[in-house]
């Protein structure tokens, strides 16, 4: 058994629309193949000992509803499910046991490939998922095969993973509170930000400091030293103290203090290095060592009386305090009978407590200063404490070193209150922890002589959202309202499009109509990624990587994003709902390739775009294609329809309905509207369409009529905007590029599947020319029959064809693709001059110096820039020569 492929997907993808992180692994079975469970007891007998979350249910009964089938047991192991399958469950089970709880997934055989399975299954972290698919396919081999299994170090690897990569209880609180929202987010690249929001409308947090959080405040709040000199300026009770940076000078400062005192560094954080409690000299010097070594920067070390008391954290955000809580270190209670170290064995057995952030609870650790702070009271971990005797293990009450937390916020007194939000506004932070000791939090603080011993700039959130006893407090809500108060938008619109071809066009003429409108537009096409009209990324940009980078554009306020099938199948999309998604056709092309084998195959991919549209969105389709047009029936959005023929029944039903639809009609672009035809302008009167011969064009510009005017946008705004819309070289590279030299005419494109030169030969039987020459290749990664096609198309229109070759053959040597090249040509028209050039840009010279005056050359060309580059040199030679 082995994996033949393994892909992530981070948004909806061919597998899944509702579930965005998911793994797709191809696994070969090997001498496996003809194997179920039931025949390999082994399965039955070791797999739900070694991983007894096989069998969780899902947590919640929506969850459930969608799962086809139940968890997995040893029962069904011994009736028999395919390998595929178990290897799907163990997958899910080994992230759950490492504290990811995910559970939705599916197994098939690969259709045209024997003895291979596709397993798919949901990850929580990217790495994590990866790693469990290739544990999983090893244990269920090594079960099988008869080898020993351990699954130990792979669940320690699992838990590191998720410790070290999933989102903090802190930061998963508010994104899960924006998701809850209809709020996007994403995290940034080699970082712990998420951007919530897309666009111009973008906010970001890192853990609990937010877009709003000051600089000034968080500097304030580290230094403890300069917070509470402020506080105590303001009338905020803090315990008397100084700040010392040697031995010499903290003798000095408990002879002023007195003992009990309290050493922490001057700008420490969370707890560590400070010392809580000291009463003798040793015990001071210890304290004062441990907070020098925590001191950033600085030998600094604040020492100050102990004050009595509780410890409490006070949550302030955006100015109203939102939650209190009462902290108790991590602790055990003896009962004469086990030690120390087996006590708190006994109290991490608390399903509650887990690895780091993984529960609600921490487990305790009895790590170097759990023993020290055992050696001051003359204990070991083998001690056996009296019955009933509370022992503290940790001098802070911090959550992550295994303390608890009791939520008090309803008893806080009115006093305190006030108290805790004058302190984040004199600190100057929109989250803001305080930390005050007190005996009781229901009375004012000045009243038990309490005291604020520390503000924390991003504070957690986990001991209010999940505290140990009382109620959970939604602490992320007020964030989420601090960040995007009422009326305030999060997304930005975003028209998406796909299909066989005419996706770049399209693509191009929404973002020109949308600028025109106004709009700060980012659109990605199979050119590159623009940023308001400039170029910063060339290539293929159509997958999820150039859809974020559009996104998270801090400038961008209308994405406009060509969606190719690529991404969609590579990575699935860059976003997960959109407004508009416009699909133009589907055909054969890329068949066979990424395990997509039919042009039906090709459709229910394409057929995912439409499916992410918002619910009071648009899906335009092209319904003279059937199926495109069969995609409506599973859709929960709008549907718009668009053709080329007028009297289309399915155009005249769907009106007929209400439904709104376009088509061309006696030359015009129409709008159907009810019962009304409003027209946007005659097709000829737009450049792209050059004059009403590139009827693609006039599709294409039908299509992104449709869309805007669906989407709000004026009649009169559309047609201004196509009619200003000019192909070129810079703006359309190798789409329709036409340059006209004085004897001869040079038209650029890129069709290169046979449904797009389908619609090229249309074009050119419209154009008149005394002469016509096609400069083609073939592509390798294309099935036979398809190649056969294209070429038959070229050799029908073309009076005479010069065939090369690309840099990449794509899989077939040059060889084979000029005999298959040839063959099709030949299929039509066998006497037609055929010229093999294998190098492109020779292949440009030799026709441009062999051009018989009033001819027309197509150029359908891979290299696109030097292509174009080379045009516009030979033009410029030629009006030097004029000159």
């Amino acid at each position: 058994m082995k994996i033949v492929n393994l892909r992530t997907m981070r948004g909806p993808s061919f597998w899944s629309v509702k579930h965005y992180r998911l793994i797709v692994m191809k696994v070969d079975l090997e001498d496996l193949a003809d194997k179920w469970s039931s025949s390999i007891p082994a399965l039955a007998e070791q797999l739900p000992g070694l991983l007894p979350r096989l069998t969780d249910a899902p947590p919640s009964d929506a969850d459930k509803a969608i799962l086809k089938k139940p968890p997995l047991t040893a029962e069904q192991l011994t009736d028999g499910e395919p390998l595929g399958y178990v290897v799907q469950h163990v997958a899910l089970a080994l992230q759950r046991t490492a504290g990811m709880p995910v559970f939705w997934g599916k197994s098939y055989p690969a259709e045209h490939e024997p003895g291979v399975e596709f397993v798919v299954f949901a990850y929580q972290e990217e790495r994590a998922g990866r790693m469990a698919a290739e544990a999983a396919v090893q244990l269920v081999d090594d079960i099988c095969q008869g080898r020993p299994v351990s699954i130990e170090r792979t669940i320690e690897e699992l838990h590191e993973i998720r410790e070290e990569e999933f989102f903090g209880p802190s930061t998963w609180s508010i994104v899960s509170e924006a998701a809850s929202r209809n709020i996007p987010y994403i995290q940034l690249k080699n970082s712990s930000i998420i951007q919530l929001g897309y666009g111009v409308n973008q906010k970001r947090i890192w853990a609990t400091t937010t877009s709003y959080t000051s600089h000034a405040g968080v500097e304030v709040a580290g230094n403890k030293n300069r917070t509470k000199a402020m506080l105590d300026a303001a009338g905020v009770p803090v315990p008397n103290g100084t700040t010392v940076y040697s031995e010499d000078e903290l003798r000095e400062a408990i002879e002023e203090l007195g003992f009990p005192i309290v050493t922490k560094p001057l700008n420490g954080n969370h707890g560590r290095g400070a010392t809580i409690g000291i009463k003798s000299w040793a015990e001071a010097v210890d304290g004062f060592q441990a907070a020098q070594q925590h001191s950033k920067n600085s030998r600094a070390v604040i020492v100050e009386q102990l004050v009595q008391g509780h410890d409490f954290r006070m949550l302030v955000v955006n100015g109203k305090l939102i939650a209190a809580a009462k902290r108790t270190p991590a602790a055990v209670t003896g009962d004469g009978q086990h030690t120390i170290q087996q006590l708190i064995d006994k109290v991490n057995e608390d399903p509650r407590r887990g690895i780091g952030h993984e529960k609600v609870l921490t487990s305790i650790k009895a790590d170097q200063h759990t023993q020290d702070l055992l050696l001051t009271q003359s204990l070991t971990l083998d001690s056996v404490l009296p019955a009933g005797q509370e022992l503290y293990l940790k001098t802070t009450a911090n959550i992550s070193t295994g303390g608890t937390a009791t939520d008090v916020t309803d008893l806080v007194h009115p006093y305190n209150v006030l108290m805790a939000e004058r302190v984040a506004g004199i600190v100057g932070l929109d989250i803001c922890g305080i930390d005050l000791l007190t005996s009781d939090i229901a009375i004012p603080l000045n009243e038990t002589r309490g005291a604020v011993i520390e503000v924390n700039a991003a504070p957690g959130f986990r001991m209010h959202i999940s505290p140990t006893q009382g109620l959970p407090r939604n602490v992320a809500a007020p964030v989420i309202d601090m960040l995007f108060p009422a009326g305030s938008k999060a997304r930005i619109p975003i028209f998406a499009v796909t299909g066989t071809n005419g996706k770049t066009t399209t693509t191009l003429l929404l973002a020109h109509i949308v600028a025109a409108k106004g709009y700060k537009v980012g659109h990605t096409t199979t050119n590159g990624i623009y940023i308001q009209g400039v170029q910063l990324q060339s290539g293929d940009c159509t997958g999820g990587q150039s859809a974020e980078f559009v996104l998270k554009d801090p400038t961008v306020n209308f994405a406009v994003l060509e969606t190719a099938r690529g991404g969609m199948l590579r990575s699935g999309l860059g976003f997960h709902t959109c407004d508009v998604a416009i699909v133009t056709n589907v055909a054969a092309d890329h068949l066979g390739m990424r395990d997509i084998y039919t042009v039906e195959d090709m459709a229910a991919v394409k057929g995912v775009l439409p499916r992410t549209v918002r619910k009071n969105g648009w899906a335009v389709l092209n319904a003279d294609d059937d199926l495109v047009y069969a995609m409506r029936e599973k859709l929960d959005c709008r549907v718009a329809l668009f053709s080329m023929d007028e009297h289309s029944p399915r155009i005249r039903e769907h009106a007929e309905h209400g439904g709104l639809a376009a088509v061309y009609e006696e030359g015009y672009i129409s709008i159907y509207k009810n019962s009304y035809k409003l027209r946007i302008d005659r097709a000829a009167e737009f450049p792209v369409t050059f004059g009403g011969r590139a009827t693609f064009n006039i599709e294409n510009a039908m299509a992104a009529a449709l869309a805007c005017y669906c989407y709000g946008f004026e009649k009169d705004e559309i047609k201004q905007a196509l009619r200003t819309f000019v192909p070129s070289g810079v703006k359309t590279p190798g789409r329709m590029n036409v340059y006209k030299f004085p004897q001869f005419e040079v038209i650029v494109d890129y069709a290169h599947n046979a449904h797009g030169m389908e619609k090229f030969a249309q074009f050119l039987e419209a154009t008149e020319a005394t002469h016509k020459v096609g400069v083609i290749s073939g592509l390798g990664d294309r099935r036979e029959e398809d190649t056969l096609a294209f070429a038959r198309i070229v050799g029908r229109v073309f009076d005479e064809v010069v065939l090369r070759q690309d840099r990449d053959l794509r899989g077939k040597t040059a060889e084979e693709l000029r005999k298959l090249m040839t063959e099709g040509l030949r299929l039509d028209a066998p006497d037609i001059t055929i010229t093999y050039i294998e190098n492109e840009m020779e292949a440009m010279d030799h026709v441009l110096q062999t051009a018989r005056p009033g001819s027309l050359i197509a150029m359908f060309t891979e290299d696109i820039k030097s292509t174009l580059q080379k045009l516009d040199e030979f033009e410029a030679q030629i009006a030097t020569d004029h000159g």
